[in-house]
């Protein structure tokens, strides 16, 4: 039984990718990491160079939730906690250990997020309530006329040094209970990329709490491609018009059920 079994989707990636595996191997709890690549070649596959590391060639970009739920199908099972986790993340030994402590007896939590910072240490405002339609489209389209909204939305008139209650954990760095995983299903793979991670952080925080912890903190190399990059913003606007959709555009109780909780503090 492993402590933690993690996965990063791969795609074509460049040496940054060294620094996660690094910062996830570092540690002497029971881990294993999958690498799941959908790279056009298996040409990275010399980076499962240690013991606790598994390379899993695709051969075929299935997209991101979909990559991820290779290795939750495999290691469900076998793990206490799965994390998610981006190629761009980084960070120093004993977070993980930080994490599974404050877990652990706190079986009410079903994801937890630590702070997240850029790399050059400042905060990235990754806390989220569900979004609206109108705070998706907002925030990548037009942000500079919705910026109160915006604020509002990433809990920017929240204190970040306190832990919280959030609907919505970033899939940079998801730290999930394996019980909840088995309880709700694994990642939607209709959506390719982009509003993954906020479908299945509302289906989790149906049954568990889904909490921001600031007193542990990593760094993620945020690229927000999605802004600048026409073809991406093309694949996240037809993830979204599934996402709401699923859940409703205007008329979704539950999101606003879920939102009423969002920002509280947890204790």
């Amino acid at each position: 039984m492993f402590d933690i079994v993690a996965s990063i989707v791969l795609y074509n990636n460049d040496k940054s990718i060294e620094d996660a595996i690094k910062s996830f191997i570092n540690t002497d709890l029971r881990i294993r990491l999958v690498l799941i690549d959908n790279s056009p070649t298996d040409k990275l596959k010399y980076l499962a160079s240690d013991s606790k590391i598994e390379y899993i060639f695709n051969n075929n970009n299935v997209g991101f939730g979909a990559g991820h739920n290779i290795g939750i199908l495999k290691y469900i099972n076998l793990c206490k906690y799965y994390l998610v986790l981006n190629p761009d993340i980084v960070f120093n030994k004993g977070v993980l250990e930080k994490l599974c402590s404050y877990i652990e007896p706190r079986k009410d939590i079903g994801i937890l997020s630590p702070k997240v910072l850029y790399m050059d240490g400042s905060l990235q405002y990754v806390c989220r309530k569900l979004p609206t339609p109108v705070d998706f489209f907002a925030k990548r389209l037009i942000p500079s006329l919705f910026k109160k909204r915006i604020e509002s939305y990433e809990f920017r008139d929240k204190d970040y040094n306190q832990t919280m209650n959030v609907p919505f954990i970033s899939g940079c760095f998801m730290f999930i209970r394996s019980e909840a995983l088995k309880k709700v299903g694994l990642f939607d793979e209709k959506i390719f990329m982009y509003t993954e991670d906020i479908d299945l952080s509302r289906r989790i925080n149906k049954y568990y709490k889904n909490i921001y912890y600031p007193e542990v903190f990593i760094y993620h190399g945020y690229a927000r491609e999605s802004a600048t990059n026409f073809k991406l913003l093309l694949i996240a606007i037809k993830s979204s018009l599934y996402y709401f959709s699923k859940w409703g555009w205007f008329f979704d109780k539950e999101r606003q059920s879920l939102n009423m909780t969002a920002g509280k503090i947890y204790e």
